[in-house]
């Protein structure tokens, strides 16, 4: 790994819940954060891949390792603290908490031995970044399903954080063999899926470096088809704007060198990637 002060601390935890059949919905959770990893980096405007340190935290690991990667991040004094969750939640017994499904989990300890969400986002606000980013792709079960989409308190209020901002896709899952419809993080028409697809292609007409914000119509086009196909009505997590975490938009890139020559559409590139990777806008 580089190191990485004033860069970007990249953490994607994919968290397989094991063989318990209600916790399928996180069966392909690993695939996402390995979309994410490959994805990131090299579009990260300030910082590109060497400014990056990525950490993928294995798919087998529990709560506590997990919580320890996340806190060893949000100790370095980087420009931005970016981290993902994939999975499928569970809730307390009084509706009120939410958390991550870990590996070996059942149904009488999920929540017990999960991670919590308010761990995530408490160790994000008291962090020593600037600017933090917490990418959400996951499903719910009918219980955590109902507490989140039942108003502002409880487990809803934890998708309202001021200070951590929220950008992805949380699904219903029924679970079992009724669940085998469903979108599931990780795979096709899940959130990490379509980020994926976006950030390669880029979004034609909006500038060079954009923020999450300005994306984010394009990723709902892209999550569309697939709530159409499987029937279901997802909750998008919306990231504000104006954040200073800007991606490079390809599409933007591949049209300026659109009508350079050979030679000087190979200058180009050799100017991009020996230029300062500081924004101006800082």
């Amino acid at each position: 790994m580089v190191g990485t002060t004033g860069g970007v601390e990249l953490v994607l935890i994919g968290a397989n819940g094991g063989p318990e059949r209600s916790f399928a919905g996180s069966a392909q959770a690993a695939q996402g954060a390995e979309v994410l990893a490959q994805a990131l980096p090299g579009v990260l405007f300030d910082s590109g891949s060497s400014g990056c340190r990525v950490t993928v935290v294995p798919a087998a690991a529990d709560a506590n390792t997990m919580l320890t990667v996340l806190r060893d991040a949000a100790r370095q004094e980087g420009r931005r603290l970016v981290v993902g969750l994939l999975g499928q939640l569970v809730v307390d017994p009084r509706g009120r908490r939410l958390a991550l499904v870990t590996a070996g989990s059942t149904p009488d300890n999920a929540y017990r031995r999960g991670l919590a969400w308010d761990w995530v986002v408490s160790t994000m606000v008291h962090g020593a970044q600037e600017e933090a980013l917490l990418l959400v792709d996951a499903v719910a079960g009918p219980q955590v399903w109902e507490a989140i989409g039942s108003g502002d308190h409880g487990a809803a209020e934890l998708l309202a954080h001021s200070r951590v901002p929220l950008w992805g896709r949380i699904g219903p899952y029924q679970g079992g063999r009724r669940g085998r419809s469903a979108i599931l993080p990780g795979g096709e028409g899940s959130f990490s899926w379509a980020i994926g697809r976006v950030l390669e292609r880029g979004v034609p007409g909006l500038p060079a470096a954009v923020g999450p914000a300005e994306l984010q119509p394009a990723v709902a086009a892209e999550l569309a088809w697939g709530e159409l196909a499987s029937g279901t009505e997802a909750r998008l997590l919306v990231p504000p704007a104006g954040g200073r975490l800007l991606l490079r938009n390809r599409a933007a890139v591949r049209g300026a060198l659109a009508g350079l020559s050979v030679s000087e559409e190979l200058l180009a590139v050799l100017w991009r990637e020996s230029a300062p990777t500081d924004p101006a806008s800082d």
